[in-house]
């Protein structure tokens, strides 16, 4: 493509919205305890010494023990929220690992648009209980339309339903294979 020429990549979401059959509270905590917040700490430390890539393999594989770290999270937006008379809950995070999204950042650096995951534990005071929310992953990388990005965007979706088996949630077909 021309340098200076904007491009389009249209691609269709698929948003799971998946029933939790406990408090938002008790599943908020089994997720975080699943999916542990980045230590940068840590992983800086590789990169100060710029450690060998095993090295920052080994540490992932150490810290995350369901292949994801929290890189960040919104914390309940609840209290803002029923400032405006909203009494339903939710938190935000963004969930991933550095190393699988380096395999596809190799071949695209926008990838990183996507990684890490988007994903969200809602509840309602309205009988809608509490929920957990993520789009699938292969559908967004699958538009960047190299079959390697591609291939890590169906695992990262079979790694998302391990987690989500492990948490005692209905795991989606399209995300189990």
């Amino acid at each position: 493509m021309p340098a200076g020429v904007a491009s389009e990549h249209h691609y269709q979401a698929l948003r799971f919205d998946i029933p939790v059959d406990r408090s938002f509270a008790e599943f908020r905590r089994q997720y975080e305890a699943a999916v542990p917040p980045y230590d940068a700490a840590a992983f800086n430390a590789l990169v100060a010494r710029k450690a060998p890539w095993p090295e920052v393999l080994d540490l992932m594989r150490e810290r995350a023990p369901y292949n994801f770290l929290i890189y960040w999270s919104s914390g309940d937006l609840q209290p803002m929220m029923r400032l405006a008379g909203d009494p339903g809950h939710c938190v935000e995070y963004l969930m991933g690992n550095h190393t699988t999204a380096e395999r596809m950042f190799r071949h695209d650096p926008a990838v990183m648009l996507y990684a890490p995951l988007r994903t969200a534990i809602t509840s309602d005071d309205d009988g809608g209980g509490t929920r957990f929310h993520i789009e699938q992953p292969s559908h967004a990388f699958a538009s960047f339309g190299n079959d390697d990005v591609a291939a890590v965007g169906v695992e990262l979706g079979h790694e998302v339903a391990a987690l989500l088996t492990h948490l005692g949630v209905p795991v989606p077909a399209a995300l189990a294979g």
